[in-house]
């Protein structure tokens, strides 16, 4: 049996089989990317709800495994050498996963990198983006009544990435191509999760995005995104 004592995260929430991946994640669109990444690879993982606040990820022992305060984390009891290894950001969390198992990125290296191109562009743009777009929208739209700045900036600058992605499926099943792959499990989940958690399918004008949005249907009509995206679990 592999021993995690080493994480004082495995103190607070105890593993039940330490011999597979500890996941600590919330059904968000950064949590489900892993669960789904997870489902898709068959990788058997244990999934731990980790809630926002002090109890939970801004817990002394949340922080000891993702000083960032954010999820998703994991624990890998298998990682590099057969040694556990504590991983935190969803982009390089579904790095590790792929290259572990061989699956989800391209094997050639120029597919790979680009590959990689896109999930980046993901990490670093549409979720950034579709992100402070949904908080002056939604969350804190009493807060910017007076002024539309704020929810235009991030509002319009998500529509041109959602070109950047309409442009790039018009004629392609998957952002790779015919290979479903780490970049479009990144990136689907904030393209769904700006409608459904932040009502802004209007807003955004997904209806201008035909193409958008039939990848995302293609991408939640997969088995294992359909049990990711309720992964973890309400108690």
């Amino acid at each position: 049996m592999s021993d995690l004592s080493a994480f004082p995260i495995t103190k607070k929430w105890p593993a039940k089989n330490p011999d597979v991946i500890q996941l600590y994640s919330l059904p968000t669109p950064n949590g489900v990317k892993v669960s789904i990444a997870l489902e898709e690879l068959g990788l058997p993982y244990e999934a731990h709800r980790i809630e926002f606040g002090s109890d939970g990820v801004k817990s002394p022992e949340f922080i000891s495994l993702n000083p960032n305060g954010r999820i998703p984390a994991i624990i890998d009891p298998n990682g590099p050498g057969g040694k556990p290894i504590g991983l935190f950001e969803s982009g390089a969390i579904l790095v590790y996963l792929a290259e572990k198992t061989g699956k989800l990125i391209p094997a050639d290296v120029a597919g790979r990198y680009e590959t990689l191109c896109w999930v980046m562009f993901q990490m670093a743009g549409v979720g950034p983006m579709l992100g402070q777009f949904g908080h002056f929208f939604k969350y804190a739209a009493d807060k910017v009544a007076n002024n539309s700045y704020p929810m235009e900036r991030y509002r319009d600058e998500s529509k041109r990435l959602l070109s950047v992605l309409e442009d790039r499926l018009k004629d392609r099943q998957w952002i790779m191509g015919d290979e479903y792959t780490i970049a479009d499990i990144t990136t689907f989940p904030w393209v769904r999760g700006a409608d459904i958690f932040y009502g802004g399918r209007e807003a955004l004008d997904y209806a201008g995005f035909p193409a958008v949005g039939a990848w995302v249907e293609r991408c939640v009509a997969r088995p294992a995104s359909a049990k990711g995206l309720e992964i973890p679990a309400s108690v």
